[in-house]
């Protein structure tokens, strides 16, 4: 007989959260999945012709679950400088720098996009707007807050306010100028406006994540369920988790807590070009990371292509004369270049260009190599 108190003793089951978008997607026939305590869409039409889509034309992504902090005070820039590797000082405002917040082991707590704005129009303080890993949010925001405890920077978490909409794709321009004040042609790559959008201020960057050019909008609620719904009555697709996968897969871009983590250091993910030893001061982890700089590091994520068809699934062993030697992170058949294609960590003795490896894929081993990254190119990428 079951023990009469056994349902108390159940786990319950965790709530997820929902975008303000959530009940449009339903309206566009999105399957919902669980992903980093949200539950988003991982397709709408089909993996495949979502992904097309944006690199023929447009498409759209609800990623309202993303982390948006804002940042402000008098030397930000300056006090913010020892939470990363990266040197903002470089920054001007409307301009962007992909960077890694670290550990005092040097390694990666989680992969940022920090946003240089304009001052303050009536303080002069410094602004910027931080772009964080939905999964990671409360872990930076504490992080963050910590270690600016004593330095008079104001934070402000606004991730439940903002509605988050990437348009991604060569057509993405003419899709969104309609709706913006501004002329979005002096948005550079890696640049970011404040504006109006359907009359409403609006943040407008140019940082996507699937490779293709494109735009980033933050606006109000309301203001952003007006856009997803005008973005879909135009025509422009919506696109789930699995294209956005398979689109920044294609493009060699890492995943937060699949490709990379709290146990990888950027040079080890390949990401040393965020890491600036030569023109800042001292940061978290630097140590660390002139010690890798000078003597090197021991593994490395590489691009990985398949012989044939076979497709090297996250957690598949990686092999070298007949020994396990690393691991896949991330796979999938690119649907662009109709090959499959991985991320794997191995020795960096085997990291080079060219170097024969094997996957083993359900008990058998299947012909690899390594390639330069990024798998894909888009043509259509703004200068």
């Amino acid at each position: 007989m079951a023990n009469s108190t056994e349902p108390n003793n159940l786990e319950k089951p965790i709530e997820l959260a929902r975008s303000p978008l959530y009940e449009l997607s339903l309206e566009s026939k999105g399957r919902m999945v669980p992903f980093s305590g949200w539950e988003m869409a991982v397709q709408y039409a089909g993996i495949s012709s979502e992904h097309q889509a944006v690199r023929q034309q447009a498409g759209i992504f609800d990623i309202s679950h993303m982390g948006k902090f804002c940042l402000k005070g008098k030397q930000l820039i300056e006090k913010f400088q020892p939470l990363v590797p990266s040197d903002l000082s470089r920054l001007q405002p409307g301009q962007a720098q992909y960077t890694v917040l670290l550990n005092n082991q040097g390694c990666i707590i989680d992969d940022i996009i920090f946003y240089c704005q304009e001052p303050d129009s009536i303080t002069g303080e410094e602004r910027a707007a931080i772009i964080v890993n939905a999964a990671n949010r409360i872990t930076d925001k504490a992080w963050i807050e910590a270690h600016l405890e004593s330095s008079e920077i104001s934070f402000t978490d606004i991730s439940k306010d903002q509605v988050l909409i990437a348009i991604q794709g060569p057509e993405a321009v003419n899709y969104l100028q309609p709706f913006v004040e501004d002329n979005l042609a002096q948005i550079k790559a890696f640049g970011h406006l404040e504006t109006k959008l359907l009359g409403q201020p609006s943040f407008i960057a140019r940082t996507g994540y699937t490779g293709e050019d494109g735009f980033e909008i933050m606006v109000d609620i309301e203001t952003g369920k007006e856009l997803w719904q005008k973005f879909l009555d135009a025509g422009v697709v919506p696109c789930g988790l699995g294209a956005r996968d398979t689109l920044r897969l294609e493009a060699g871009m890492a995943l937060y807590g699949q490709d990379i983590d709290d146990s990888t250091t950027p040079f080890e993910a390949g990401l040393g070009w965020v890491v600036h030893l030569d023109s800042k001061g001292d940061f978290i982890g630097r140590e660390v990371l002139e010690q890798q700089k000078a003597n090197g590091v021991s593994k490395r994520l590489v691009g990985l292509e398949m012989e044939g068809r076979h497709i090297a699934r996250h957690g598949y062993p990686v092999i070298f004369e007949s020994e396990t030697v690393g691991e896949v992170t991330s796979g999938t058949l690119s649907p662009t270049l109709n090959r499959a294609v991985a991320l794997a960590v191995v020795p960096v003795k085997l990291a080079k260009i060219g170097q024969q490896l094997e996957v083993e894929i359900r008990g058998k081993n299947y012909p690899a190599a390594v390639v330069k990254k990024p798998f894909y190119r888009s043509p259509n990428r703004p200068n």
